[in-house]
């Protein structure tokens, strides 16, 4: 129970309640959902196994696992797992002190601006400047103080006291934007795909969902691997990750029953305004409903905390990787690489362009290339392998392993190789518009 909620805790966080609905509102609503859903069923599911299979064969980072399965180019490739949790988690905790500052607003203030232009100006200033700097590094020490605390005290503790408030508050939450006057109108919105809009845009929905899918479920920068490499060898690794990606899964969707109806109720069109529109368009949306103050309160606390769940797990995977190859005693380990972490995450604290920059690179190339190296390593160069410890805890495997295998080996692969290469053409329109142009103004 513990592996399971520590893993769902990493799935759960800023990628199911900042990044899905504003992502969901930019491509369509219901088209981008029914889109995510395939992609979490057919992709992710297969994927999660491809690194519980690693991480619970070799027992150790993905670094150290990749080093001792592999050989060549493959051995050095856990490098890139470590450099991607480092570049996430970096902005990651910027955005999770947006969240803790929204909440003490509501606290101390409450949600006044119906305007939409004066709630897009308090976030500017709570977005950016010295107080986003002080709450960086808030969060920041939070994650340290627990993984400082080790894997059973800290992480594990932590995470059986999260997920089920996390998992309580959405579900209350989404039975009150069942009450709103907008509620008929975010479902048809939300639930009622539109075929053609996804034939029309595919090339746009294809890769926002596949990125979506790995931030979400912790994919591709090495959690799953450091999590399985604790796990004994009578779990049954198929039925681990289905519970964890449904968990996941049902989070990201009851996020869509709490914040669409919000937004309908008031008229505010989903999707508008980037990253900061779930702060612009909720702020807004708090200060014109009933129990809006309240409302808000929770839902921005409730952010928090999967925030720091999902945090902590990042975190732990660069510590694991000082234990297990350095022999760094875990306390200072993880105050070293917190702080490097914080560091690097100072730039977002200045211009919001950087967050573009940090998760354009992040969620739009490494964590898929990092997908797609495992599968490919997983499905081609050590089969017989994965298939052998896909097996270990599973009574009757009924040709289970050899269909995996064969999933990860061609449409896995084929899937991420097209998202990453849809990815990178994205990320190069970034460089060359609005960052080339923010330059420019410099």
């Amino acid at each position: 129970m513990g592996f399971i909620l520590a893993a769902v805790g990493s799935a759960v966080g800023l990628g199911n309640v900042w990044r899905f609905p504003f992502i969901t509102g930019q491509y369509g609503g219901s088209s981008f959902l029914i889109t995510y859903l395939a992609f979490v069923a057919l992709i992710g599911f297969p994927a999660i196994l491809v690194e519980f299979v690693i991480g619970r064969r070799t027992e150790r980072n993905p670094v150290g696992a990749l080093r001792e399965l592999g050989s060549g180019v493959w051995s050095r490739a856990g490098w890139l797992f470590v450099v991607t949790g480092f570049i996430i988690l970096s902005y990651y905790s910027v955005v999770a002190g947006w969240f803790l500052r929204y909440m003490l607003i509501g606290i101390t203030e409450g949600y006044t601006l119906t305007d939409p232009s004066e709630a897009e100006a308090l976030y500017g200033a709570v977005s950016t400047g010295l107080d986003t700097l002080v709450f960086h590094a808030f969060f920041m020490l939070l994650v340290i103080g627990i993984i400082a605390a080790g894997v059973r005290r800290g992480i594990e503790l932590s995470v059986k006291v999260m997920i089920p408030v996390i998992l309580i508050l959405l579900l209350g939450l989404a039975a009150y934007g069942f009450t709103l006057d907008g509620a008929s109108a975010a479902y048809s919105y939300y639930l009622s795909p539109d075929f053609g809009t996804i034939a029309a845009n595919w090339t746009e929905i294809l890769p926002a969902a596949a990125g979506q899918a790995f931030f979400t479920l912790s994919l591709g920068m090495g959690v799953m691997i450091t999590y399985a490499s604790y796990l004994g060898e009578d779990r049954n690794l198929a039925a681990d990750a289905g519970i964890i990606a449904t968990l996941d899964t049902l989070v990201a969707v009851l996020v869509g029953f709490v914040v669409f109806p919000v937004l309908f109720t008031v008229g505010i069109e989903p999707g508008a305004g980037g990253p900061g529109a779930i702060f612009v368009s909720l702020t807004a949306a708090f200060a014109g409903i009933p129990g809006g103050r309240i409302l808000g309160i929770v839902f921005f606390g409730m952010v928090g905390i999967a925030a720091l769940s999902s945090a902590i797990s990042i975190l732990e995977v660069l510590v694991s990787y000082l234990i297990d190859e350095l022999g760094v005693a875990r306390v200072p380990a993880a105050a070293a690489v917190g702080t490097a972490v914080f560091l690097l995450g100072v730039p977002v604290t200045i211009d919001s362009i950087f967050l573009g920059l940090y998760d354009g690179l992040a969620d739009g190339i490494l964590l898929v290339l990092g997908s797609l190296l495992l599968a490919l390593f997983v499905g081609w160069v050590v089969p017989d392998l994965g298939r052998e410890e896909l097996r270990k805890g599973i009574a009757d495997v009924r040709g289970l392993d050899v269909a995996w295998i064969w999933v990860v080996r061609i449409p896995v692969a084929i899937v991420i190789l097209v998202s990453l290469l849809l990815g990178i053409s994205d990320y190069v329109t970034f460089l060359t518009g609005d960052f080339a142009d923010w330059l420019a103004a410099r």
